[in-house]
């Protein structure tokens, strides 16, 4: 069986040596090209994952192995775009994308480098806007600077935290628009965390769905069946999304809470699919570990 593009086995991390593990025993795998969604209450330890994932924190136990080498640490094949857009003030929108650029590509002369920087500026919808800093620019605005400027390194890996939790909803929605046709142009890998159930039914190929800390696993993988067309417009109009929908709400409002209870050791990774037929189950495989 063929590996894939990511793997995360048996992760676990806790902040002292006698306190509860955040989380423990997370396993899972991401196809290259695929775009998960991580949804889980505070405190069960996404974004910890995510920063795992992007070398910027260590894990208690466990491993991480992309592309078939261990992350270790910090690395330019993995893009990170956060809640906050993080840009340099200082510097235009251009200048934020072309930095990066550069870091990724020193020796390349200004004039390519600022080539290739607004190819980007201009995949997020932000042409003519190049010269703007950021505090000339809307929020909405600037977190597609930041998208920009992560896709400009063209990593192996896009890693999302929760990018588009302070946007009004008509700005998330253009945005998230601009997101989808950029992954669907680069085939880029994407794992991103976000408390949106409707976003991640939108975005994602997979859905995993976390535990309750402390000790949180991911419980279940969901594949989202519906398909790979579907709009912010169209996707209510399907009923396929309404079983994925319900699923969602039902895990997070009553399954995290009585998988708490039942004590996280206990949990067993379920892939869970939702019939495609009105009124079928879902259809289900539960794995020791990983479900990926």
């Amino acid at each position: 069986m063929e590996k894939a593009f990511l793997t995360v086995e048996n992760l676990s991390k806790r902040y002292t040596d006698d306190g509860l593990p955040v989380f423990d025993q997370v396993s899972f795998g991401i196809d290259k090209g695929e775009f998960v969604c991580i949804i889980g209450h505070s405190g069960c330890g996404k974004t910890t994952i995510l920063n795992v994932l992007a070398g910027l924190e260590a894990p208690s136990g466990g491993v991480v192995i992309m592309d078939q080498r261990e992350v270790r640490g910090p690395s330019l094949d993995r893009g990170v775009v956060f809640q906050s857009h993080a840009l340099m003030p200082w510097f235009s929108v251009l200048g934020n994308v072309v930095f990066a650029v550069r870091s990724r590509w020193p020796d390349w002369p200004r004039a390519k480098a600022e080539e290739h920087a607004r190819r980007f500026i201009e995949m997020v919808g932000l042409k003519g806007a190049e010269h703007k800093k950021p505090s000339e620019l809307s929020g909405g605005m600037k977190q597609r600077v930041g998208i920009a400027r992560a896709f400009s390194i063209e990593p192996k890996m896009l890693l999302m935290d929760e990018p588009f939790g302070a946007l009004d909803a008509l700005t998330r929605g253009v945005v998230q628009d601009e997101l989808l046709k950029i992954c669907s142009a680069t085939r880029q890998t994407v794992f991103m965390i976000t408390h949106d159930v409707d976003e991640a039914i939108l975005l994602a190929d997979k859905i995993f769905l976390m535990s309750n800390g402390p000790r949180a696993r991911i419980a279940e993988v969901v594949v989202n069946t519906m398909p790979k067309t579907r709009t912010r417009e169209s996707m209510h109009h399907d009923p396929q999304f309404y079983r994925i929908r319900n699923h969602l709400v039902d895990f997070l409002v009553h399954r995290s809470r009585r998988i708490q209870e039942a004590g996280a050791e206990d949990v067993v990774t379920r892939v869970v699919m939702p019939g495609l037929e009105q009124g079928a189950p879902d259809a289900l495989a539960d794995f020791p570990q990983a479900a990926a």
